[in-house]
């Protein structure tokens, strides 16, 4: 019996994936096309990854340079600033808000990011929805972590827990633990996960939850 649903945020609950990608392709504009083209590629393969990871990365490999303590806080402040009104007021995942609202008696619902708790929390609570939600999760924790600590805290079994990301790296982060993964694929309907059970949107969720339900009997 599934007991406890985690989403991950961006590109699962609120369409806010693109404006991500913009902010993270204007920071390093001034450094040429082919460093925004090779951070861009990668930010997209790796949307469940921190931000302060990614930054350090594209500074060490891409420009040679070592972020500093400040830096990185300086460059990801920016960042913030760019994109946080924005995630406010991005339009929901098809279906995502309808099954929160419907659901959040029926299963526990918690959120697993890798945006900064801080800025996370400002905007669930700015978009109202924060009393759907036993816990809200961000960076720096990873995902692995979070999941890792929902289990323990409220002693769930691996087989009624489910993820739903966006990302190949929460499908590994729901893997590690051992639970459940639901992928919400891009609008094109790829799917880069693999063999696991994906969604174009939300609108499929509650009978693909049942159909784990139905495959775990």
């Amino acid at each position: 019996m599934i007991k406890a649903i985690i989403f991950d945020f961006d590109g699962v609950i609120v369409e806010s994936v693109n404006i991500k990608t913009e902010a993270f392709a204007e920071i390093y504009r001034s450094h040429g096309p082919k460093v925004v083209e090779r951070v861009v590629e990668h930010h997209m393969a790796n949307w469940g990854m921190s931000r302060f990871e990614k930054f350090k990365l594209y500074h060490r490999e891409l420009l040679g340079k070592k972020l500093s303590d400040d830096g990185l806080s300086e460059i990801t402040h920016q960042f913030s600033r760019m994109v946080t009104q924005k995630v406010i007021e991005a339009p929901y995942v098809k279906g995502a808000i309808e099954f929160i609202e419907s659901n959040y008696t029926s299963f526990d619902l918690f959120i697993s990011s890798a945006t900064p708790e801080n800025e996370l929390r400002e905007i669930i609570e700015k978009r109202k929805i924060s009393r759907y939600f036993k816990e809200i999760f961000g960076s720096p924790e990873t995902k692995s972590d979070h999941i890792r600590r929902i289990i323990r805290r409220y002693n769930y079994g691996s087989s009624e827990v489910v993820f739903i990301g966006d990302s190949v790296n929460d499908k590994e982060a729901a893997q590690l633990n051992g639970i459940y993964f639901i992928g919400r694929v891009d609008g094109e309907g790829k799917d880069a996960f693999g063999n696991c059970l994906c969604l174009p949107d939300l609108l499929g969720l509650e009978d693909t939850v049942k159909k784990i339900y139905d495959i775990s009997l």
